[in-house]
């Protein structure tokens, strides 16, 4: 399998899972110290389901491009 065709594929299954699942989230934490206090805080977020639908298509280009290389050159 070329590499053009293989980031398609991962494009394809890691909208996939974005857009059925609703998986892939990340979170940020913010640790202050003053003195002798100290606080943090976690903040969850998932990614939007609108970004696996970018994946699948932006995957799905990149497999037309190369497959139009391929026959082309």
């Amino acid at each position: 399998m070329k590499p053009v065709a293989i980031v398609g594929v991962v494009l394809i299954v890691l909208g996939a899972v974005i857009l059925f699942t609703g998986g892939l989230g990340f979170g940020s934490r913010s640790v202050m110290s003053v003195g002798d206090l100290h606080m943090s805080a976690e903040q969850h977020r998932a990614v939007p389901p609108w970004v696996g639908g970018v994946a699948i298509v932006g995957g799905l280009l990149v497999i037309g491009v190369g497959m139009r290389q391929t026959s082309a050159g």
